[in-house]
């Protein structure tokens, strides 16, 4: 979304198709995105990977299927390049651009490829990777740093904005918490019962729950005896700008999203990766860490050190400065538009 804004930002003369999986997720997010698309389109695919075997044989047959569904569709549409970023959907149409010899575009979010990627990239002209150090998981010369896309509506949101958004106390100190759109259960409950603590230090939250966990979430709230610096949301969409924007530190997962909004706010941050995908938002969580920007802690550790964390951050501004300095050096301007500017090159066309 982020890329197709900035091409019609700076190209209103180019033509932009989205193709997407059979009722995915992305559907109801490109529906709302404000994002104008010429055509958009459905494609078969499936997972072929830590799936068990039936499953893997009947994703195989979909993936077959996908590939004439997208021959068909790139003979119909015939675009000058295409954007992948990853997931098996993007699969059936690289073979489809490939067989084609329709010039295609990887954007890599995390640092480090997942599988999906890893395949598809051997179809690809380009690699667009969010930090240098994803280059070495490739073959020299195929990447292009560009930072991590965000929509424009997230460089133009502003503290003071953000604080009159969500009704927050100037004066006070603003710590966001979350998790995700679904949630993540270890970091709602250790805030739950950090909370009063928290609270009583003068500090403020923004508390994005997640869907599952908001009954549970919404009564603890209800019940508190003064909710008044407590702010607790089961999702945010259109004004997660403003949470950034009014926060001086979060606590969250380390989805590749970390790597480019945190950086872009200048937020330090407590990253506690997801225990069961480790292995990518261990790699993101360390690389914004090992940087300054953050602190990473384990899930089973929440209970026991999430508090002491925050306290002891707030309790030293010079080093929360620090860690914001080093933050806001990550930061890349105009990513979504350099990655528009390439697949646009690839397209024959003039950025």
């Amino acid at each position: 979304m982020a890329v197709a804004e900035a091409i019609q930002n700076h190209r209103p003369d180019i033509k932009l198709d989205f193709v997407g999986s059979v009722n995915g997720f992305e559907r109801p997010l490109v529906e709302q995105s404000g994002v104008r698309f010429d055509s958009r389109h459905e494609v078969r695919s499936g997972q072929v990977h830590g799936v068990s075997l039936p499953k893997r044989l009947v994703s195989l047959a979909m993936i077959a299927l996908g590939t004439v569904q997208s021959l068909r569709l790139l003979r119909q549409l015939r675009p000058g390049a295409l954007l992948l970023t990853g997931g098996f959907v993007g699969l059936p149409v690289a073979l489809a651009a490939w067989l084609l010899r329709v010039p295609s575009l990887i954007y890599l979010p995390d640092v480090e490829p997942g599988l999906a990627i890893r395949v598809l990239q051997r179809f690809a002209h380009k690699v667009a990777i969010t930090v240098p150090d994803s280059a070495r998981y490739f073959p020299p010369g195929k990447t292009v740093v560009t930072g991590y896309p965000l929509r424009a509506m997230m460089h133009r949101a502003s503290r003071e904005q953000g604080i009159a958004h969500f009704g927050l106390d100037p004066e006070r100190r603003t710590l966001l918490v979350f998790g995700g759109s679904r949630g993540a259960r270890s970091i709602n409950q250790a805030l739950q019962a950090i909370l009063p603590q928290v609270l009583e230090a003068g500090i403020q939250v923004i508390h994005i729950t997640g869907t599952l966990d908001w009954p549970q979430v919404e009564a603890a709230r209800n019940a508190l005896p003064d909710a008044t610096h407590y702010h607790a949301f089961p999702y945010l969409h259109g004004d997660m700008a403003e949470a950034f924007a009014a926060a001086d530190l979060v606590v969250s997962r380390a989805g590749a999203s970390t790597l480019g909004e945190f950086p872009a706010f200048a937020l330090p941050a407590i990253l506690v990766p997801y225990p069961y995908a480790w292995r990518y938002q261990k790699v993101n969580a360390d690389y914004l860490a090992e940087r300054g920007a953050a602190i990473v802690m384990n899930d089973a550790d929440l209970p026991e050190k999430l508090w002491p964390a925050i306290r002891d951050l707030y309790q030293d501004p010079a080093r929360l400065e620090r860690m914001r300095a080093a933050s806001a050096q990550l930061a890349e301007k105009d990513s979504a538009w350099r990655v528009g500017r390439e697949l646009l090159r690839l397209a024959g066309e003039h950025a």
